[in-house]
């Protein structure tokens, strides 16, 4: 498919309307932000987008939603005394009882194609003010019928639950991607009366349709040009994560290899509650991670505090991460 990007939409590039600094915020937000919870901050404010070049690509951030969750220890960290998850927590100045959980698709404009990486948490979730990516693409000055590719890092409910729209493909002419172990998975019938039986029941219903204009990768593949697969394992069987290059520039597109930037990567041993295997998912953060601060390269963590890219350094038994600011905007 013909790549058309619409004139309006090339009219704010060119004027630089701010849309590479700071998420979108209006007089709404802050009026919510003062009624105190999250889901009533994105049921108040337009979806914030966050917009950078990655040398000749387009990169953009959409927060799909956010939510706050109870007991951080009960999902990070579920190896240790809670006590001492508590005091990392607090030692970084977060609180010990709640954390927040975002959640940030991306898509990256090659000038050739328009590929979306991961798709939300769909229409399921926009009572909880979430399931925002529809109103993101849109406000970054896309449609859904623009999309030419959507990847996949991985199959679970908030990664793939925007590839279907009352009952039929969100991105209609687009064309998929997805590894090929983590489809082997999740559509196998052996799942059915295990506890990940919803997960096959929800690729069943919104991968499996698609499997006809489906590209099953494995590891080293790739993309589109200048995107390439690393399986990264543990999180779930399958689970990939995308280099992503143009011009000299680079951006590892990690998926949830790790989800918290602090419980996750200054604790990469720690064992979280959604990884399926807990010791390969963390080999996988040592082995991604290390790239990331060896090479001095950004990385997209779909997890990470929005717009959910930076850096890494290495700290104590982990990593140290380092918001992006304005590296890509001068």
């Amino acid at each position: 498919m013909t790549n058309l990007i619409s004139i309006d939409r090339r009219t704010v590039l060119a004027a630089g309307l701010g849309l590479l600094a700071a998420p979108i915020i209006n007089t709404r937000y802050a009026m919510a932000a003062t009624s105190g919870t999250e889901n009533q901050m994105n049921a108040a404010t337009p979806p914030q987008i966050n917009r950078f070049k990655l040398g000749s690509f387009t990169v953009t951030v959409v927060k799909d939603g956010s939510d706050v969750i109870e007991k951080p220890g009960s999902t990070f960290g579920t190896n240790q005394a809670p006590e001492t998850v508590d005091q990392l927590l607090s030692a970084n100045f977060l609180p010990a009882d709640k954390f927040v959980n975002s959640y940030s698709p991306a898509i990256v404009d090659t000038g050739t194609d328009v590929i979306l990486v991961d798709t939300g948490l769909g229409a399921a979730s926009r009572e909880r003010g979430m399931g925002l990516l529809k109103d993101g693409l849109a406000a970054a000055g896309y449609t859904p019928d623009q999309i030419t590719v959507v990847a996949l890092t991985h199959m679970h409910g908030d990664h793939i639950g925007g590839l279907m729209e009352d009952g039929a493909p969100a991105f209609k002419n687009a064309r998929y991607v997805a590894g090929q172990a983590e489809y082997d998975f999740w559509s196998d019938k052996a799942r059915e009366g295990t506890p990940a039986e919803n997960g096959h029941k929800l690729v069943l219903r919104n991968v499996a349709p698609l499997a006809e204009k489906t590209t099953f990768i494995k590891e080293g593949e790739p993309v589109v040009s200048g995107i390439t697969a690393m399986l990264a394992t543990g999180h779930t069987p399958g689970h990939m994560v995308f280099h992503v290059e143009s011009d000299g520039k680079r951006l590892l597109m990690t998926g949830d290899t790790a989800n918290h930037y602090i419980l996750s990567l200054q604790r990469p041993d720690w064992e979280v509650r959604f990884d399926m295997d807990k010791a390969d998912a963390a080999a996988s953060r040592k082995k991604v991670f290390d790239m990331v601060a060896t090479d001095r390269i950004a990385f997209l963590g779909y997890h990470m505090p929005f717009p959910a890219v930076g850096f890494v350094e290495r700290y104590e038994t982990g990593y140290r991460f380092v918001p992006k600011t304005y590296q890509f905007d001068i």
